[in-house]
């Protein structure tokens, strides 16, 4: 579990703006750890988060591309039912709002990378490295 900058990088809703972001950080050899990206009408929001943030923030900017940076929290965590439900009921417990999350797994691995955007991602890690810590079971019923 860590914290991580994660860069909001918004664009035009078209055809090809995914894969243009994707060739400058390859040109610059910026690996991809997470990405989602959002759309609207007009726009496209695509979050991600990365090898080199701040290298990676200063090729959008050069662009004239704006990108805003945020602290997420990047969470390891085991492939199974309920370990998602464990994460939040812990984080609700203890008053930590989650504004949003994505997350990915391929079906035969064993652990998947969580990213957590949450207002105070510092208590955050607190409670979750706390909850590791304690002998919980895998999850908890709902309404516990």
């Amino acid at each position: 579990m860590q914290i991580a900058k994660q860069l909001a990088i918004f664009l035009e809703n078209k055809p090809g703006m995914l894969a243009r972001v994707c060739d400058a950080l390859a040109e610059h050899n910026i690996n991809i750890y997470a990405l989602t990206t959002s759309d609207t009408v007009d726009h496209t929001v695509i979050r991600m988060v990365v090898s080199d943030y701040r290298k990676a923030l200063h090729v959008f900017e050069e662009r004239g591309t704006l990108v805003v940076e945020d602290d997420v929290l990047l969470v390891e965590g085991r492939n199974q039912p309920g370990s998602l439900a464990t994460i939040a009921h812990a984080l609700g417990d203890a008053g930590v709002n989650i504004e949003y999350a994505y997350c990915a797994t391929a079906p035969g691995q064993q652990k998947g990378l969580l990213v957590l955007r949450v207002r105070d991602v510092a208590k955050a890690l607190k409670v979750l490295n706390l909850q590791t810590t304690r002998t919980t079971p895998a999850h908890r019923p709902a309404g516990n």
